[in-house]
């Protein structure tokens, strides 16, 4: 009896004699009894928060998305035709390549594995991954790859990539294997391995005449880490914005972004007006008041130098006046560097007096005249004493029994605001000493086809995008001064061949580096251009973007280095997970 008794009892709930206590207690019990227990409560969550922060920490996550402005338009989203910023733009992030070059210019694999250069420097074989694709789901092949080299190295395609690929025999020795012979080592090779690759089920049966007018240029199929989600178009149906979706089979893991949309506008007043409507969030390539101005309103603004050099290239074919040296020189003469980087650039760049960007070649040095008080009067007094003389209208001329040459040209620019306005300064600098000079200014895609391709102008005020590891030879060797090579200043000088030649050769970046200086030494001596700044490049980013990495930037694409890794959302895991 006394036995179940003890049962009973024993299985009262403590809950049930909890409250039977505090039915008893009285009003003062019961106040204490409050004030302890929140007080227990408060430290227990304190203890659990602490305890979250020791053992969970924050780790990017799926989700989010980003709207980018972009000034100008898209048509040739291709990696062996894209010339516009807005077409390299969304090549970067459709296509990839067999490696892929990190934010602090290390390369790595992306579409290959592994790769390896032979001792002497002449063999390049690349292992492709398993199991890669493109976006309508066909594998990557290494005959993808072969197709796209081919492509490249057609003159009949005239790519701006033809030149990296010169000499170079591509050749298939497995499913998922391809080797590269070079006639003599080129210290830049692995450069070329970026290249995005096209698929060759799509492309095999354009003809190269064709290429640039296929669909494929506006409905890009690549492999890179998004894809065409959907495209808008205006009345006229061309495309006014792209919305991409990240890419689930990507080589390197699904981005973390799940969507990435271009928006296209005609001028960066339109861009801008859109970033301060909140219709675009990021915006690259930015003029530097823009930017000061951003600054000033404490917006996110991403900066670095850009290795891309600006200058007046002199086509002395078509405008036979520049063939006279003291021509060249009178105008160099009178050129304000400092000007131009604060009055355009806003302060946001640097003087340059060589091909080359700033810090590559640290003996390169301004001319002599540099710190004359009165580069006019240095220029004319040239000009005098190599027999030219003003007419009545103040034009400078140089009479001889066969000709009678006049100090008249133009210069051709693009409609970028910077272009514009350094042309105008040095229109107004050259019409001080006796000199006619008009503007002629293109929207960037005319400028290319109608005057750069052809070499059309007398001047040509524009800009060189230097790569990541310097090669001069596609700008200045005299092979490339007719379209598709960009030796714009149709630059001829024998000793520079060489010297040119003999640097991609030298895999020691210390010597390579003494052969551009000797070569900008004969540069200096030829003039051929006139060589004005190196520019900032300005990002905005909303600050809701973690994981964005600049490091170093050749072209303002080079921006998406690392936009697989770019995240919005983030979770809380255990740390012993996270690793």
């Amino acid at each position: 009896m006394s036995e179940n008794l003890f049962k009973k009892e024993w299985h009262i709930s403590f809950l049930t004699k909890f409250q039977n206590s505090l039915a008893n207690f009285g009003l003062a019990e019961k106040i204490i009894f409050a004030i302890l227990f929140a007080a227990f409560s408060i430290s227990a969550l304190f203890l659990v928060k602490k305890a979250t922060e020791v053992f969970l920490v924050e780790t990017p996550a799926s989700g989010g998305s980003l709207t980018e402005g972009v000034v100008g338009s898209v048509g040739m989203i291709n990696p062996l035709l894209a010339i516009s910023d807005a077409d390299r733009d969304l090549t970067a992030v459709i296509y990839s390549g067999l490696l892929k070059a990190a934010p602090n210019g290390a390369l790595s694999g992306d579409l290959a594995k592994d790769w390896n250069v032979s001792i002497d420097g002449l063999t390049y074989t690349f292992m492709l991954k398993n199991d890669i694709f493109f976006q309508d789901g066909a594998p990557v092949t290494a005959d993808d790859v072969l197709f796209t080299v081919q492509k490249a190295q057609d003159p009949s395609l005239k790519s701006p990539k033809r030149a990296n690929w010169e000499g170079v025999t591509a050749e298939k020795i497995g499913v998922n294997q391809i080797k590269f012979t070079l006639k003599q080592p080129y210290s830049s090779f692995l450069e070329n391995a970026t290249l995005g690759i096209l698929p060759k089920h799509l492309w095999k049966d354009i003809d190269p005449e064709q290429f640039s007018f296929s669909q494929y240029n506006v409905a890009p199929v690549g492999s890179g880490p998004f894809e065409i989600g959907a495209v808008k178009k205006n009345s006229g149906g061309l495309p006014i914005a792209y919305e991409l979706k990240s890419f689930k089979k990507y080589a390197l893991g699904r981005p973390l972004l799940n969507k990435l949309t271009f928006r296209f506008f005609n001028s960066e007043e339109a861009l801008l007006a859109a970033f301060n409507g909140g219709e675009v969030e990021s915006m690259s390539a930015i003029a530097p008041a823009t930017a000061e101005m951003l600054k000033k309103r404490k917006v996110r603004v991403e900066q670095t130098p850009l290795p891309r050099i600006f200058a007046l290239f002199f086509n002395q074919s078509q405008a036979p006046i520049f063939a006279n040296p003291e021509v060249r020189k009178a105008l160099a003469m009178t050129v304000d560097r400092f000007e131009i980087v604060d009055e355009v650039l806003g302060g946001y760049g640097t003087e340059i007096f060589g091909p080359l960007p700033p810090g590559i070649l640290p003996a390169t040095t301004a001319p002599d005249n540099s710190m004359a008080t009165d580069t006019a009067a240095l220029a004319e007094s040239l000009l005098i004493k190599n027999g030219w003389k003003k007419n009545s209208g103040g034009i400078f001329e140089k009479k001889s029994k066969k000709e009678t040459l006049t100090l008249v040209f133009a210069i051709t620019t693009s409609s970028a605001p910077e272009l514009k306005k350094t042309a105008e300064i040095l229109k107004a600098s050259w019409t001080k000493i006796g000199a006619d000079v008009s503007l002629r200014v293109f929207d960037p895609g005319e400028l290319n086809q109608v005057v750069i391709r052809p070499r059309k102008y007398d001047a040509l005020l524009f800009g060189e995008i230097i790569g990541r590891d310097p090669d001069l030879f596609a700008f200045w060797h005299s092979s490339q001064r007719n379209d598709p090579g960009l030796n714009i200043a149709l630059y001829t000088n024998i000793k520079a061949d060489r010297l040119l030649e003999e640097a991609r050769t030298i895999a020691d970046q210390n010597e390579r580096l003494q052969k551009y200086a000797a070569f900008n030494e004969e540069i200096k001596k030829d003039l051929p251009a006139i060589f004005l700044y190196s520019p900032d490049f300005m990002y905005v980013l909303p600050e809701k973007i973690k994981g964005f990495a600049f490091g170093r930037v050749t072209t303002p694409s080079d921006r998406f280095a690392n936009v697989n890794q770019w995240y919005v959302e983030t979770e809380k895991v255990w740390k012993i997970f996270s690793d």
